[in-house]
């Protein structure tokens, strides 16, 4: 198998560009607003990342620490919490609110999302 390294999210955000790009906005808030703790700061953190990448991260390490702690301050969670998100739980309701952000091939009839952008429905 042969795999295409990309270059992932930057690490660096300037003031502007953090506010520019990680700010929850409109639809973001109804979409985190019935989470709480982790859960609300790793879904707003998802929210975010998907729109700059396109794809959902492989894990945490990919999220910039100066990320996380912009949107723990907006969401008002503790950075510290976001250790405690569950990265490899894509449960019916998790998978159902991020549908909105499915990416769907037209031709196919199938979605990719999920972690490193897969569909957790399609895995075989």
């Amino acid at each position: 198998m042969i795999r295409l390294l990309l270059p992932g999210v930057r690490q660096e955000w300037s003031t502007e560009d953090l506010i520019g790009s990680w700010t929850l906005v409109g639809d973001d808030w109804q979409r985190v607003g019935n989470k709480t703790g982790a859960t609300r700061l790793g879904f707003g953190l998802l929210l975010k990342f998907f729109e700059i990448e396109a794809r959902f991260p492989d894990g945490p390490e990919e999220l910039p620490a100066v990320a996380v702690a912009y949107v723990a301050e907006q969401v008002k969670v503790d950075p510290g919490l976001f250790g405690e998100y569950r990265w490899s739980e894509f449960t019916p309701p998790r998978c159902a609110e991020l549908d909105a952000l499915l990416v769907t091939d037209a031709s196919l009839g199938v979605g990719s999302w999920g972690p490193g952008g897969r569909n957790p429905a399609l895995r075989s």
